[in-house]
């Protein structure tokens, strides 16, 4: 199943006021399709496209329950009315405006937010369409879809409009198959990070927000709450008010509990217990240097965190910039021990290069993978390195490696590196050394099939031994260009 994004221009027929001389011109947009592609890929050397089924709307996000693949698409609201429409290999559907549901949520500006559900084996569409606000994050479980939109404050000159804050609107929708139905709607104060700031457990959503302003003073200043919400989206419970000042980068929620990290100077990793859905608390905390950016979960009392080292910054700078804050350092890997909520502690960390170092799993987490039985965890890391004496704390490496790290992870060790794979050759690496790095054999992707390990970027694709990391083969995929220019 193949998912694809292309825009068409499209003018308006808008009419011109009678006063204006030589008429007017309507300039045209963009309007966005979303396309869905499935194959049948039984014949690796003939697949065969089984059905393509557009959609109006930018593709949101997708997910797959069993045989139904559910697909989320968005379109702008206009002046002019223009419906959603729907087109399944060559039969086009316009979505009747008598069958499009209105949330009621007030909003500054709408969009129609489309829900199509697939059958994979017939093809058979249905679907569903809301006007509501911008649709942002969502969250699915195996019954429900959750969209969520983030209102702000109306300002006029600068100045706000009233007394309200930023809050994040929740639409939810029931899926089981091809049935789909918007249920309820609702609405927490603050601003959500990602997907995994909700989670829905016993039929109750639980999400956590920032709200305020990082750098706010007084009732500005930012803090971080943890709502529960009941199947009618009416909250429940609430714990608001954690690490004023701070906001939060990274959340998971793991049944009966939650664990919330923070940042603005120390990492503050908060243990929440959820087993009292009106009554949430806060177990522990444990206060560390640095911050993760994804929580994935080891077992049901460790965690493994990945986001950046921190040192804090010098007496001077924070006086100069009459701020107190820290420098963020080379990337960080930990595996955090909760087995006593009250004491959480962290077990094992490793710092990987310096100030500039990167990897995609900080934004994306499927390119972190993991898995526990064969004790790996692999990285793609783009390596900055200080040569020389390292003369201040904010300063950044050059950049001296693009690939995967992998390494070997357990309780008891920690983390053993076991080595590192590029798809760049010496020449390559040399000629893209410095502090910044271009280039389409970044490694974005690893995943294994037996004893094999693979690893992806736009150019190549990659086998190692899973064992020893010894290269077994590679493949060279054609650029863009060259499938433009050349006509692949």
């Amino acid at each position: 199943i193949i998912f694809t994004q292309e825009y068409s221009p499209r003018v308006l027929e808008k009419a011109c006021a009678e006063d204006v001389k030589g008429g007017c011109i309507v300039p045209p947009y963009n309007e966005p399709t979303t396309t869905v592609y499935i194959y049948d890929i039984s014949d690796r050397d003939a697949p065969k496209q089984k059905e393509k089924i557009s959609l109006t709307g930018n593709y949101l996000n997708s997910r797959m329950i069993g045989d139904y693949v559910y697909v989320i698409a968005t379109n702008y609201v206009y002046d002019e009315t223009i419906l959603p429409m729907i087109e399944t290999n060559g039969q086009v559907k316009v979505m009747d405006a008598t069958d499009i549901y209105y949330s009621g949520v007030k909003d500054y500006s709408f969009q129609y937010t489309m829900v199509v559900a697939i059958d994979i084996n017939n093809g058979s569409v249905s679907e569903k369409t809301m006007l509501s606000g911008i649709s942002q994050t969502i969250y699915v479980s195996q019954n429900n879809i959750y969209l969520t939109a983030t209102k702000y404050p109306s300002y006029f000159w600068g100045q706000p409009v009233t007394n309200e804050k930023e809050k994040t609107l929740i639409s939810k929708v029931s899926i089981d198959k091809d049935e789909i139905e918007f249920v309820a709607t609702g609405e927490v104060p603050g601003h959500l990070l990602n997907q995994f700031s909700m989670d829905e457990y016993k039929n109750n959503l639980r999400i956590a927000t920032t709200v305020g302003d990082l750098w706010g003073e007084g009732e500005d200043v930012s803090q971080n709450n943890v709502y529960v919400l009941d199947k009618e989206l009416k909250v429940i419970g609430e714990l608001e008010g954690l690490a004023p000042g701070e906001k939060i980068y990274s959340v998971r929620f793991m049944e009966k509990r939650a664990y919330v990290v923070t940042f603005k100077k120390i990492d503050p990793l908060f243990v929440i217990d959820l087993s009292d859905a009106e009554n949430p608390e806060v177990l522990g905390k444990l206060k560390i240097p640095g911050y993760s950016d994804y929580l994935h979960p080891y077992d049901e009392n460790h965690i493994i965190g990945i986001g950046k080292e921190a040192v804090d910054a010098s007496e001077d700078q924070i006086n100069n910039r009459n701020l107190d804050f820290a420098w963020y350092q080379g990337i960080k890997i930990a595996i955090f021990d909760v087995s006593d909520v009250e004491n959480p502690k962290e077990l094992h960390k490793v710092v990987i290069g310096d100030r500039g170092t990167d990897s995609e799993a900080l934004q994306n987490h499927k390119a972190f993978l993991f898995d526990r039985k064969k004790e790996l965890l692999v990285l793609p890391i783009t390596l900055a390195e200080i040569k020389g004496e390292k003369t201040q704390d904010n300063q950044y490496g050059e950049i001296t490696f693009q690939g995967a790290y992998v390494y070997n992870i357990n309780l008891e060790d920690g983390f053993e590196l076991k080595g590192r794979i590029t798809h760049y050759d010496e020449n390559e690496v040399e000629s893209k050394s410095g502090y910044y790095w271009y280039g389409n054999k970044n490694i974005q992707r690893a995943l294994y099939m037996d004893d094999t390990l693979y690893t992806l970027s736009n150019e190549m694709i990659k086998a190692n031994e899973l064992d020893n990391l010894d290269e077994i083969n590679k493949i060279e995929l054609p650029s863009a260009e060259q499938i433009y220019y050349k006509g692949y």
